[in-house]
């Protein structure tokens, strides 16, 4: 008997809310959402969503416009992002990480007349929320706003039909490590459904999966696990923040079956004391994406931890993307995978000329699964687009750089701005950060190139040690420059407790090469 999402498929389109109110209507008892013990099946979520997007058309929220969330996670954050995608309404889910002025600036970007927030966010934004024009309404029930369970219609209101196409606005993520106001990436329906639709054989988002998240419902990260266990039919168990003890015992004692984290959570995770003594054997997939996946980790992982290890590469804006089976390639453990399916990939120089297998460029990919654009700002829509110049196909620029192997497999340089020229030569940080991480005493590793007046640019690294470990920073400069080119040598080490990670464990080398004040500095 084909499954529920078998059945949207056929359409070759199907849209996230009609394929949850067939599985609510299939298995009105069965757990859709879970935090800290508190659970809600899927006819009440079912039920929760009608609310939502009835209160969202009683307050003029029209369709494809947007409403603005800045809320740390919760089961009411989930319910009303669900219910806008039911009234057609986009989800524009913002980062508490921001500054008050960029959330300030964000809300006015994406027109939202409604802003669902809680206490912490309040207090962020007390100095500015005068300049906040959409009406306040807390989802923790906060003095923040007007009541979230006072705003909600009475049990049992039902939303005016919509009706949704693909290139309606599904969500607008906004892209972060950036000081002005952050860039507004409009996700379609359509571009949602290829997430849902294209997935490999042995992923098993089905209505038994149990997925745990530790990442926020405001980044991508979160979402591409959150939302195929949802249209499976499955149980997504959340956690408000993210912590190694609390999420091995969730895991244990809710037999999780699938779950999304970054490196560096996989990380702490192997370094806990605990983790072997905790039974993870209901794991069926784990997965990984937004920042490098060093590839002793993926095979420590690999040998500890039951279940397969699916790591994604992409963009938030879609075009191409990869994607490595690990447990099916250990030998590929160095790279990113082969290109998903319906992704078509090509790698460009400079000049935007593709270059030949095996040499470095940036990669470009094109697939169904692509943004409608930078919300309002079409000019930078086309600064990101790569045109193809035979086809004219629209592809995604990535701004990083690698390389591709025979079989296909893309091995990951670094992002284009953070490549250093250094008399004149192309040096790529990744190149020396896995050298470093090498050293029996480090544990990460960041290169930055920092201006220099023979060179332009020279290599400055900032390094973290091992729990226990010491090392002067002489010793692992020393250590490095003698295992890689003379172009490539280390001018300054500089040692810290941890490297500057955003919300999703992207290192923010920005912020070191802006706080180097050092000797290699001209």
């Amino acid at each position: 008997m084909p499954s529920i999402l078998d059945q949207f498929r056929a359409d070759d389109f199907g849209n996230l809310p009609d394929i949850m109110r067939e599985h609510a209507a299939a298995r009105p008892d069965h757990p859709a959402l879970w935090q800290d013990g508190v659970s809600i099946t899927w006819a009440q979520l079912d039920a929760l969503m009608d609310r939502v997007a009835a209160g969202l058309q009683r307050d003029g929220v029209a369709q494809r416009q947007a409403v603005a969330i800045c809320a740390t996670t919760s089961i009411n954050y989930a319910v009303l992002f669900l219910g806008c995608l039911r009234a057609g309404i986009a989800a524009a889910p913002l980062a508490p990480s921001s500054t008050a002025e960029q959330l300030v600036g964000m809300i006015a970007d994406s027109g939202a007349t409604l802003f669902f927030l809680d206490k912490g966010v309040a207090e962020l934004m007390s100095g500015v929320m005068g300049d906040v024009t959409a009406r306040r309404i807390a989802l923790d029930e906060s003095d923040a706003g007007d009541s979230f369970a006072a705003w909600l219609p009475a049990n049992g209101a039902k939303p005016a039909p919509v009706t949704i196409g693909k290139k309606d606005p599904f969500n607008i993520i906004y892209s972060s490590g950036t000081t002005g106001i952050p860039k507004g990436i409009v996700q379609s329906h359509g571009m949602r459904w290829r997430h849902l639709a294209v997935r490999p054989d042995g992923v098993g988002y089905g209505p038994d999966a149990r997925s745990l998240i530790s990442t926020p419902l405001y980044s991508n990260t979160t979402l591409v696990c959150f939302f195929p266990t949802l249209s499976g039919g499955g149980t997504v168990h959340m956690m408000g923040k993210f912590d190694t003890a609390k999420y091995l015992k969730i895991a244990q004692d809710e037999k999780i079956t699938h779950t999304m984290l970054v490196p560096v959570q996989y990380r702490r995770l192997m370094e806990f004391p605990g983790f072997d003594d905790h039974d993870l054997s209901s794991y069926v997939m784990k997965f990984c994406t937004s920042a490098p996946f060093p590839a002793e980790l993926k095979a420590e992982v690999l040998k500890r931890w039951p279940g397969g290890l699916i790591e994604y590469y992409g963009m938030t804006e879609g075009g191409g993307s990869f994607m490595l089976a690990a447990h099916e390639h250990p030998d590929k453990l160095h790279t990113v995978g082969q290109p998903a399916p319906g992704c078509i990939i090509r790698l460009v120089d400079e000049e935007g000329n593709e270059v030949p297998t095996g040499e470095i460029g940036e990669i470009v990919g094109y697939s169904p699964a692509t943004m409608n654009g930078y919300h309002n700002q079409p000019g930078k829509t086309a600064e990101a687009q790569w045109v193809h110049p035979e086809t004219g196909d629209i592809y995604i620029r990535t701004g990083d750089v690698g390389r591709l192997d025979a079989e296909g497999f893309l091995q990951l340089m670094d992002r284009r701005k953070d490549m250093i020229i250094s008399g004149g030569f192309n040096i790529y940080p990744s190149d020396m950060e896995a050298v470093m991480v090498e050293h029996p005493a480090v544990v990460e590793a960041a290169v930055v190139g920092v201006p220099s007046r023979d060179w332009g640019e020279t290599p400055v690294a900032f390094v973290a040690l091992k729990e226990g470990e010491t090392a002067t920073p002489e010793a692992i400069r020393e250590f490095t420059n003698s295992k890689v080119g003379k172009t490539q040598r280390v001018a300054d080490v500089v040692l810290v407790d941890a490297l500057p990670r955003s919300h999703i464990g992207k290192v923010l080398k920005r912020e070191l090469r802006d706080a180097y004040d050092g000797p290699a500095k001209s």
